[in-house]
C-alpha cells in the first residue's frame, strides 16, 4: 500500500503562515507567538523547550510572546489539556521548516553542502571554519511563506532540551511582580467600574434612582443598557462606595426558582432532556446473570473558586476597542464581542495577560464585555473592572452537577457481563465564540438582550462532555453509555477541569472496588485483569509499586486505587491514595504514576499532576455551591470551603517516560483518579461505601444509616 501524505498538524493548518509562529529579532533573540494561552499550566516553557531544540538554540534567547488577536496564530481555545498536542506539534513543525530553510539558504551563502551544516545557539557553521547566523542570514529568508510537510522534526534522541526539566520561564516576572498578571496591569488615565446585579437568581433589574450614587465624589459615569448597570469612578474605594448607592436604588423582578440542594439527583432526572447513545458494545453473554447491581453516584455544582475574582481591562479609541483578559480564548471572546457591539472584529483587539488560576470556562469573558460596555462611556480613559468574591461565587458558570446511574450484570461468580452507564446532567460547555449569538454574561442584561445560552456538550471526537470518560477502558463483554443533556439551566454552568471526567471516573472506579470486594479479589488484580491496554496496565503497577501496595491494614488508616487514561485517548493516570478516618476523613498521601508519552518538561508534568491531585481533594472533601431556592448561598470561602495548606496531602508523582511516542496534556489527568481513590480508600478504612460527593462527615454518617 502506498504510504499515507503527510499532514499537517491541525493548528498549523489553520495557521499555516510561518512567519505567524516564529520571528528573528535585530538583539540575537527569537520572538515564538503561540496561540495557546499561559494559565498557570506551564505550556510558555514547554513550547520554548520544543522551539530551542528545533532551532538548535539556547533557550534564554527565545522570547514567549502572550497571545493577541492583532499578532498570534488563531488556536482557537487553551482548554482540554491540548496545548502540547496542538500548539506543541505545530510549533515543532514550524521550527523544523524554518531551520531547514535557514540552512538551505546558508548553504547557498558558504559554498557547504546543507547536509554538513550545524547549527549551535543560533550560529551556522561548517567545514574550513566557515560560518553565519540566523540573524546574518535573517534579510535573505523569508518566512511569509505557508509550511510545507517537508521538513522533518528531530527524533527523540537528538534533542537536547525536551524531556527535560528547565526553570519555568513565567517565573521570574511573577517572583519580581512584573506585570503578566491582569490584576496589577495599569495603563495612564485607567479609571476603575463595578456592576450591579442582583443577588436573587435571574431577577432582572426594572427601575434604578441613581441619585445617590452620583454623590458619590470621584464619580466618572453611571452607565445604564437596559438591565446592565454600572459605575465608573476615579479609584477602586469610590467604584465600590458608588455601586453600594446604586444598589439601595435598585428595584428587581422575581427570579427563578432553584432546585433543591439536597435532592439534585431527584432535580436532574426529573428535567427535560435530549438523550444521546454515547457507545454500545454488543455481544451475547458467555454467562447468564445472576444478579445486577444498580448504583447512583452524584456531584454537586463546583464553583470555579480561584483566588483573585475575574478582571478586565478595556480603552476605546474611536470605534476601536482594546480589551486585556485572562480569557482562554482571544480569538473566540473577540468574536462575541464584535456580535454584542455590533463591529468588525478588526475593530477589536483582545490581548491576553495571564490570571489568578483558570480551570475552565471562569467569568474572564464575562468581566471582559462589562470593562468593554464601562469603558464606551470613560472618555478614551482605560476602564478596568474586577468582579467582587461575591461576584464570582454567585454569577460565574459553575461546573455542572452530575446523577449517574451504573447497571452492573454479574454472573453467579460475581463477574461482569453487562455493564449500563446513564448520565444526567447540564451541558458541560457555553464558551464564546462558539455559536451565532454570545454567551457573555452582560449580554443577556441589555437592553436589546440575548438569550442565555443552554450550555451543550462537546462532540465524542473531542473528547465528550457529560460523557467524557464515560465508555470504560475496561473489558467488559457489553455495554450501552447513554447521556441526558438537561434542557433547562437554572444555575449557569460551563466547562470547569475534567468536564464530566471527574465524576464518570469516580462513579466507574468505585463500582469497580465493589464487584473486586464481592469477589474477594485485590482491586488491583481485577482491574489488571480487565485491561488489554500494556500503557494502562503499566502505568496501575507503578503506582502500585511507588506505594507498596497494599500496606498492611491499620485502624484508621485505608488505602484505594484510581485509574483512568483522560478521555481515554490522553494521558494515563493511577492514583493511590492513603486516608485517614478519624473525626473526619483526611488524605494523607497520593502515590500517582503518569505516562503522558514525550514528558516535554518532566518537572512541569509533575507541577500538573501535583495540582490536579490536590484540586482534585478539595473536590471531594469540601467543595459544593450551596443555594436555597432564591439565591447562591456559597459567595465567601467561609460558606465555600477549599482545603487549606494544612490539609494538603503529600503527593508522590512517578512520570513514565515515552520520548517515542507523541506528547499529551497532563492537566486534567489527576482529577479522575484521585477522585475515585479517595472514595475507595473510604470504604476501605469506615466499610461504608459514600456515592454523593463531596464526602463530608455527614455523607459518612447518612451512608452509615442506610447499610445499618
Amino acid at each position: 500500500m502506498p504510504s499515507p501524505v503527510p499532514k499537517l498538524p491541525v493548528s498549523l493548518m489553520a495557521n499555516p503562515r510561518l512567519s505567524s509562529w516564529v520571528r528573528f529579532t535585530d538583539d540575537g533573540r527569537v520572538t515564538i507567538l503561540p496561540g495557546k494561552v499561559e494559565i498557570g499550566q506551564g505550556i510558555v516553557t514547554a513550547l520554548a523547550q520544543i522551539a530551542a531544540d528545533e532551532l538548535d538554540l539556547d533557550i534564554g534567547r527565545i522570547e514567549m510572546m502572550r497571545a493577541s488577536t492583532a499578532t498570534s496564530p488563531n488556536e482557537g481555545v487553551t482548554s482540554g489539556s491540548l496545548s502540547i498536542q496542538q500548539s506543541g506539534r505545530a510549533l515543532r513543525q514550524v521550527c523544523a521548516e524554518v531551520r531547514q530553510r535557514f540552512l538551505a539558504v546558508a548553504s547557498e551563502r558558504l559554498g557547504v553542502d546543507a547536509a554538513l551544516l550545524d547549527v549551535d545557539d543560533g550560529t551556522i557553521s561548517g567545514p574550513g571554519n566557515v560560518r553565519t547566523s540566523y540573524w546574518e542570514l535573517k534579510g535573505d529568508v523569508s518566512l511569509d511563506q505557508d509550511a510545507t510537510t517537508d521538513a522533518t522534526a528531530k527524533g527523540a534522541a537528538e534533542r537536547n532540551v525536551a524531556g527535560h526539566s528547565v526553570q519555568r520561564v513565567d517565573i521570574p516576572d511573577k517572583v519580581f511582580v512584573r506585570p503578566r498578571f491582569i490584576h496589577d496591569f495599569a495603563l495612564p488615565g485607567m479609571v476603575h467600574g463595578r456592576v450591579l446585579r442582583p443577588d436573587i437568581s435571574g431577577a432582572k433589574l426594572i427601575a434604578l434612582d441613581e441619585e445617590a450614587a452620583r454623590a458619590v465624589p470621584g464619580l466618572v459615569a453611571i452607565v445604564r443598557d437596559g438591565g446592565f448597570a454600572g459605575v465608573v469612578a476615579d479609584t477602586e474605594a469610590a467604584a465600590d462606595t458608588a455601586l453600594r448607592a446604586l444598589r439601595k436604588g435598585a428595584t428587581w423582578s422575581a427570579g427563578e426558582t432553584l432546585p433543591d440542594e439536597d435532592d439534585l439527583a431527584g432535580f436532574l432526572r426529573s428535567q427535560p432532556v435530549e438523550t444521546a447513545i454515547i457507545d454500545t458494545r454488543m455481544a451475547e453473554p458467555a454467562r447468564k446473570p445472576a444478579q445486577t447491581l444498580r448504583r447512583q453516584y452524584t456531584r454537586p455544582y463546583i464553583a470555579h473558586a480561584s483566588m483573585a475574582p475575574s478582571c478586565a481591562v478595556a480603552q476605546w479609541d474611536g470605534d476601536r476597542v482594546h480589551v486585556w483578559t485572562h480569557s482562554q480564548g482571544v480569538y473566540l471572546l473577540r468574536a462575541d464581542l464584535a456580535i454584542v457591539l455590533k463591529l468588525p472584529a478588526e475593530n477589536i483587539v483582545v490581548e491576553h495577560m495571564e490570571g489568578a488560576g483558570c480551570y475552565g470556562h471562569n467569568a474572564a469573558d464575562d468581566v471582559a464585555l462589562d470593562a468593554v460596555l464601562l469603558a464606551a462611556a470613560a472618555g478614551g480613559r482605560p476602564v478596568r473592572v474586577q468582579w467582587s468574591r461575591h461576584d464570582e461565587m454567585s454569577h460565574a458558570p459553575f461546573g455542572a452537577a452530575m446523577a449517574i446511574e451504573i447497571e452492573a450484570d454479574l454472573d453467579a461468580g460475581n463477574d461482569i457481563v453487562g455493564w449500563r452507564h446513564a448520565i444526567w446532567s447540564n451541558g458541560h460547555a457555553a464558551r464564546p465564540g462558539r455559536a451565532t449569538e454570545p454567551a457573555l454574561l452582560a449580554a443577556t442584561e441589555i437592553a436589546n438582550p440575548y438569550p442565555r445560552m443552554i450550555s451543550t456538550n462537546p462532540p465524542a471526537a473531542n473528547g465528550g462532555g457529560a460523557d467524557r470518560n464515560s465508555v470504560p477502558l475496561y473489558d467488559f463483554p457489553a455495554w450501552t453509555i447513554t447521556s441526558h443533556r438537561l434542557l433547562t439551566m437554572p444555575v449557569r454552568t460551563s466547562a470547569l477541569r475534567t468536564l464530566g471526567g471527574q465524576g464518570n471516573v469516580f462513579a466507574i472506579e468505585s463500582l469497580l472496588d465493589e464487584i473486586a470486594d464481592l469477589r474477594g479479589e485485590d482491586p488491583i488484580a481485577f482491574r489488571l485483569r480487565h485491561l488489554r491496554d500494556e500503557r494502562a496496565k503499566h502505568v496501575i503497577r507503578v503506582a502500585s509499586r511507588r506505594a507498596a501496595w497494599k500496606p498492611q491494614q491499620r485502624p484508621g488508616i485505608g488505602y484505594g486505587i484510581g485509574f483512568a487514561r483522560y478521555k481515554n485517548s490522553g494521558a494515563y493516570c493511577a492514583a493511590i491514595a492513603e486516608i485517614e478516618g478519624a473525626d473526619d476523613i483526611r488524605v494523607k498521601r497520593l502515590t500517582l504514576a503518569v505516562d503522558v508519552g514525550e514528558a516535554i518538561n518532566p518537572d512541569g508534568v509533575i507541577n500538573q499532576i501535583e495540582g490536579g491531585a490536590i484540586q482534585a481533594t478539595s473536590w471531594v472533601l469540601k467543595e459544593r455551591v450551596r443555594f436555597d431556592r432564591t439565591r447562591i448561598t456559597s459567595t465567601s470561602w467561609t460558606d465555600y470551603p477549599i482545603l487549606t495548606f494544612s490539609e494538603v496531602p503529600a503527593v508522590d508523582v512517578e512520570i513514565i517516560q515515552r520520548p517515542e511516542i507523541e506528547p499529551v496534556g497532563a492537566g486534567e489527568a489527576a482529577h479522575g483518579p484521585v477522585t475515585a481513590a479517595i472514595a475507595n480508600a473510604v470504604y476501605d478504612c469506615l466499610g461504608v461505601r459514600v456515592r454523593d460527593l463531596p464526602i463530608t462527615r455527614d455523607r459518612i454518617i447518612a451512608a452509615m444509616e442506610r447499610t445499618s
